[in-house]
């Protein structure tokens, strides 16, 4: 099972998809430290511990965020980490996260240049910014990841994205058809023939590139990697290569929990 917890909305980034409506200062009724390390308690609790994410707004923004982490950690936790990409995110940063026993970092990365993704981010410089932290990342021993989230403006840079990433030595590209709440929901939604043109990309890369390919709100590529399996006579798995997720899977294996400690299927659920 993973586990999402929003141990802050409080973030410095301005992303035009942000579910949640992130701002620079905490909102009020964070979950305390005490409280936050009762969460942890519980879930580790379970029949088989959970894979805890880190996440936010930025969870950078959280004081006692190394605190929780080791506090999970000595629970028998393995814990991830969403950060977002500004000047908090140092390379002794980085190495203290991974000291307190983070096993993965994920970036989010929206273009295949920094004129796309920092206006998407609302933030100059963060292209670069993000390049640095995976870089630094990889050199720290921490597994890596991207999140990109496809829109109209950066569906034609698939290719050139899946060969920058590449040269990131990441170990998986987790891909978003935009899901429309928070800022989101305003945003132009990818037409059924970019789609089609994306599953397209996405698959070729799949079957070439060093990393994995995972697919979100995209229920209808698992139709396309099926055809183009029983087309090529391929014998149909239950994880094909580009691997894809039923909506955003919600109730199958996720929990999120917010900023206030309430639960949910998904963190792109109201």
């Amino acid at each position: 099972m993973l586990v999402f917890y929003e141990v802050t909305r409080a973030c410095d980034l301005v992303c035009r998809h942000c579910r949640a409506c992130a701002a620079p200062k905490p909102v009020p009724g964070e979950l305390s430290s005490a409280e936050s390390q009762q969460l942890i308690d519980q879930l580790a609790e379970f029949p088989s511990p959970p894979l805890l994410v880190i996440t936010g707004g930025d969870p950078l923004k959280r004081p006692d965020l190394f605190e929780l982490i080791t506090y999970a950690k000595g629970k028998g936790l393995d814990v991830s980490i969403t950060p977002s990409a500004t000047p908090l995110v140092t390379r002794p940063a980085i190495e203290r996260l991974r000291d307190c026993g983070i096993s993965r970092m994920a970036i989010s990365i929206d273009g295949a240049d920094a004129d796309t993704h920092d206006a998407f981010r609302g933030f100059r410089g963060s292209f670069d910014r993000s390049l640095e932290i995976l870089r630094d990342a990889h050199r720290a021993g921490l597994s890596t990841q991207i999140n990109t989230t496809l829109t109209p403006e950066n569906i034609h840079q698939v290719d050139r994205m899946a060969d920058l990433f590449a040269e990131l030595s990441i170990d998986l590209w987790s891909v978003f058809f935009l899901v429309p709440v928070g800022r989101g929901a305003i945003l132009p939604r990818l037409s059924a023939e970019q789609c089609e043109n994306a599953f397209e990309r996405l698959w070729a890369h799949s079957r070439t590139q060093p990393y994995a390919i995972k697919t979100t709100e995209a229920p209808h590529y698992r139709r396309y990697v099926i055809q183009h399996q029983v087309a090529s006579g391929q014998k149909r798995t239950a994880r094909p290569a580009g691997f894809v997720t039923r909506g955003v899977n919600d109730g199958k294996g996720i929990l999120f929990i917010s900023y206030c400690g309430m639960i949910y299927p998904s963190g792109f659920l109201p």
